[in-house]
């Protein structure tokens, strides 16, 4: 399937909304896939394991744990392969090991199962990162910040739909999610077969180097082209691993908090879904080109920490469509740091970019979940001495902070002239 040109040659404005539009659906249906089984995740593990509510918790710690430690190890490699072989194998690769994903863990007789399948789309990888890598290499690095707020807007749709489904088909069967997450992984894969173009030309491709696959030799090579990289990379860490609250802890702090049935927690993820696409769908476009990346990021960090301390302080559950609310606006955040960071590099290195940016999102995935189920399980088991479902976003708000300072030191050590201010119509 033949290439599509570079985004400076005006033959291909056409073919990139075009492109712009098959690797959003694409990304729509991995995320719907993945916030379906979200509702139901704590009633499966506490079903296979006997395990509380709290317990259950750390299970599913150790579940994304595995996920990201495999995907510290290939994410880099991944990244990689996609600059050698282009962006569309590695997408098609990942859907396919999604769909074997959902189908183990829906027929999950015991709890190794879910280890299996999580290991396999560990793997892989996420679409993530090549759907980043895309979008960079169709993309004019000044519209960047705008087109990567599309892969959040698919990301908030899906949030929107995928668990609002989960939650209504978790009440039929915890197992049907699984299932309907398979098919759509599966479905995906058939579109993008015959949809998805190649972004990639074959003259701005690169050898396939083993040593710089993985995220230590990845992000040296790359700062050596720029040395802001560093600083906005530690950024990203920091940010992600706060970031990482909502998915792990979300359901159980629902049930634990207000007693949420599993067609609640999906209405109440569906209405994050929602912020999230208002934000990065539309507002990220009106945004970003008036107040420029650094005080979009400087806002959204802000409005991130307001709603986890508002989770952390709220005695009941109305308190929740405000926090949803005021913290939607952390959705500048990552789009804004990745197109400050695709702007450093070269344009043969956007893959390798991106798949040190998915080793980074492993690391923060690695730990984070670990360390707020921990938290969780500590102020909400029988023996609490404190009882407080929200101190885990409490937690999340601090780490949110520390990603903003780390990322305005080095945005200073480096001059304003690293982050453009608002865009010249």
């Amino acid at each position: 399937m033949a290439a599509i040109p570079h985004p400076s040659d005006p033959s291909a404005q056409k073919g990139m909304r075009g492109s712009l539009a098959f690797v959003f659906a694409v990304v729509l249906i991995d995320m719907i896939g993945f916030g379906i089984i979200m509702p139901v995740l704590p009633s499966l593990l506490t079903e296979l394991t006997g395990d509380s509510n709290a317990a259950a918790a750390m299970d599913a710690g150790w579940l994304a744990f595995v996920y990201a430690a495999m995907q510290f190890v290939f994410g880099p490699i991944v990244g990689n392969l996609s600059d050698r072989y282009g962006r569309r194998p590695v997408l098609l690769a990942t859907l396919l090991a999604y769909s074997v994903n959902y189908a183990l863990m829906g027929l999950a007789p015991t709890l190794l199962w879910l280890f299996i399948g999580r290991i396999i789309a560990g793997i892989t990888g996420a679409s993530f990162s090549a759907a980043y890598a895309y979008v960079a290499d169709i993309t004019p690095p000044e519209k960047r910040a705008e087109n990567f707020g599309l892969i959040g807007l698919a990301f908030g749709l899906g949030f929107i739909v995928g668990p609002a489904l989960g939650g209504v088909l978790g009440d039929y069967s915890l197992r049907l999610p699984f299932y309907a997450a398979g098919a759509l992984a599966l479905v995906n894969f058939v579109f993008g077969y015959f949809c998805l173009r190649e972004s990639l030309p074959r003259d701005r491709r690169r050898p396939f180097s083993l040593i710089r696959s993985n995220a230590v030799s990845a992000l040296k090579e790359l700062n050596g082209q720029d040395r802001v990289i560093i600083w906005y990379a530690a950024a990203l860490l920091f940010w992600m691993t706060a970031h990482m609250v909502y998915p792990i802890i979300w359901a159980f702090y629902g049930i634990e908090a207000f007693g949420w049935s599993k067609s609640m927690i999906g209405l109440s993820l569906a209405g994050v879904g929602l912020s999230s696409a208002i934000v990065q769908g539309g507002l990220i476009r009106l945004i970003v080109p008036r107040i420029g990346e650094r005080r979009s990021i400087i806002l959204g960090v802000t409005c991130m920490f307001t709603g986890c301390m508002i989770y952390l302080l709220a005695g009941n559950e109305i308190w929740v469509p405000v926090a949803i609310a005021v913290g939607s606006l952390q959705g500048l955040v990552q789009p804004s740091i990745n197109a400050l960071m695709s702007r450093a590099v070269s344009e043969r290195s956007q893959g390798e970019l991106q798949g040190a940016v998915a080793s980074i999102s492993s690391l923060s995935s690695m730990f984070s979940p670990l360390m707020f189920t921990a938290v969780f399980f500590f102020f909400t088991n029988e023996a609490a001495v404190i009882y407080a479902p929200g101190a885990v976003f409490g937690l999340a708000a601090m780490i949110a902070i520390v990603s903003l300072a780390v990322f305005l030191h080095g945005n200073g050590l480096h001059g304003m002239a690293r982050t453009p201010g608002p865009l010249k119509p």
